[in-house]
């Protein structure tokens, strides 16, 4: 058996040779992690030796961080406080009332306006002011004076049936109250100018005659208080009603004076002139029917006798052709005196009722 020699020069080589096979990676793996922290040393030191914002510079920040947009409220045009409340509805509430959107109810929609109606106008107010669920306060306009944001209220509150007051602007109350001429151009002159919603045209005879033969004070009440398309008081809350009935008076007058005869152009001659008396002795009957009494007797309007219905007019025939002149000057039933129109004389009222007795033998 052999001896192994323990100072074979060949085991040293062999002993060297292992430890440079794992020597090496471990030695390649350090550098690498000392090489990673020195460039992670180094970044640190690039980012936290950069020189601190001043103060200054943070509106520079705040720019970059602004919104792109900005909401912007216009002010309310006008003298501050005195806006009507239809003039706060067309700058601010229209914008959703008039579609309805965002739940606001609709100008005009009475089912939506009646609960709103019914909870009063103070608490309608106080949420109009204050804003309620997607309205915000005053409408998004903090401008409004609270007596504006009311008066706009009761704009739309009376177009839906409401018959609401609200204080009218300052400089209104303290001038005086406003002629009729002036509120059918400031209220009424927008749907009667036109016929706009079926209202009766300023100057049309025959559709203000059927108006007349209702009376005043039934035609005054119905615009107070709103009827068909037209709402209470126009719209404009801020009428007087002795305003409102100038208006009427105003517009009826419009109609009644476009029917009336017009007088006879002043004579060239001695003899022209003398001729006219003679012509004038004789009312047309007929003529005055066609400009007045038509209207209702035509059609049998407010209960009024139809033009040659023969059972109609009998028992009106039978009081006697006086009792009729007496009831068509003075006035009877819907019928005001004179047809309403005022301007007619005595003969030519009584020449119209004859006419119409006559065709209704």
């Amino acid at each position: 058996m052999q001896e192994h020699d323990h100072n074979d020069p060949h085991d040293h080589h062999d002993a060297h040779t292992s430890i440079a096979n794992w020597k090496g990676p471990v030695i390649a793996t350090a550098i690498s992690l000392v090489a990673t922290v020195g460039i992670l040393v180094l970044l640190t030191q690039i980012v936290t030796d950069q020189p601190k914002p001043a103060k200054d510079d943070d509106a520079a920040v705040l720019a970059r961080l602004k919104p792109v947009g900005e909401l912007q409220i216009a002010a309310a045009s006008g003298p501050k406080g005195q806006l009507a409340g239809e003039q706060v509805f067309n700058q601010t509430c229209k914008t959703c009332h008039e579609a309805g959107l965002a739940g606001a109810p609709k100008v005009g929609d009475k089912k939506a306006w009646g609960k709103v109606i019914a909870q009063g106008l103070a608490t309608s107010v106080d949420h109009a002011i204050k804003g309620i669920r997607a309205m915000p306060p005053k409408g998004g306009n903090p401008d409004y004076e609270n007596a504006e944001i009311e008066r706009a209220v009761v704009y739309m509150a009376n177009q839906a049936g409401a018959n609401w007051k609200a204080a009218p602007p300052a400089a209104a109350a303290q001038g005086a109250e406003r002629s009729g001429e002036e509120v059918v151009k400031l209220a009424c002159a927008k749907c009667h100018a036109t016929g706009e919603r079926g209202a009766p045209k300023i100057g049309d005879a025959a559709a203000w005659r059927s108006r007349a033969a209702r009376g005043l004070d039934t035609v005054t009440q119905a615009a107070l208080k709103g009827h068909g398309g037209m709402p209470a008081r126009a719209g404009m809350a801020d009428l007087s009603d002795a305003e409102v009935k100038r208006a009427i008076e105003y517009m009826l007058n419009s109609g009644t004076q476009a029917a009336a005869p017009t007088a006879a152009a002043p004579a060239a001659t001695a003899s022209a002139a003398s001729a006219a008396p003679a012509a004038a002795a004789k009312p047309d009957g007929k003529k005055v029917y066609d400009t007045t009494c038509m209207a209702c007797h035509a059609t049998g309007a407010a209960g009024a006798p139809k033009f040659a219905d023969k059972a109609a007019w009998a028992p009106r025939i039978k009081t006697g052709i006086d009792a009729l002149h007496a009831s068509a000057l003075k006035g009877k039933g819907a019928m005001p005196p004179k047809g309403g129109n005022t301007a007619l004389s005595d003969a030519d009222v009584t020449a119209a009722v004859d006419y119409m007795v006559a065709a209704g033998k």
